[in-house]
């Protein structure tokens, strides 16, 4: 299976550097919809969890990787390996970022607070608090399957 990592290597390879606020939203948004578009083996993209932080989606290890940094590159991640991923894979992510790619950090963050599986994990947390609360895929899967 593919790792966050590979995921985050290719969305850098395919968009240039980017800000890692927006790097983070786009591949919740490839993780999402891979729930809903791909069939097993192929979704979920990857195993790492996606948490519900105060500024969004965050899978917590990439972040670990990039923290302390504004702005990443596909070089910035030596442990991303593209070729694990399947076409069909890459294939998702060329549509999330078609749909996601031309809007900002801040755009996308608006947007995933406004959406169910976000709000639903922060459920209880004080708005800007700190939270590790995990999205999980059914609640991706159920809530984008309906759009």
């Amino acid at each position: 299976m593919a790792t966050v990592f590979d995921v985050a290597k290719y969305i850098l390879q395919k968009t240039g550097p980017l800000a890692t606020m927006k790097l983070q939203k786009l591949v919740y948004y490839a993780q999402a919809w891979s729930t809903v578009w791909d069939d097993p083996p192929d979704a979920p993209l990857f195993e790492e969890p996606v948490q519900a932080w105060a500024f969004g989606p965050v899978v917590a290890v990439l972040f670990e990787a990039h923290k302390g940094h504004y702005a990443v590159n596909a070089d910035f991640f030596n442990q991303g390996d593209v070729p694990r991923l399947s076409p069909a894979q890459k294939a998702t992510i060329d549509a999330v970022l078609e749909f996601y790619g031309g809007r900002t950090a801040q755009w996308l963050t608006n947007l995933t607070h406004s959406e169910a599986p976000w709000i639903l994990a922060r459920k209880g947390v004080p708005e800007g608090e700190r939270g590790s609360a995990e999205i999980t895929l059914e609640s991706m899967s159920l809530y984008y399957a309906c759009l």
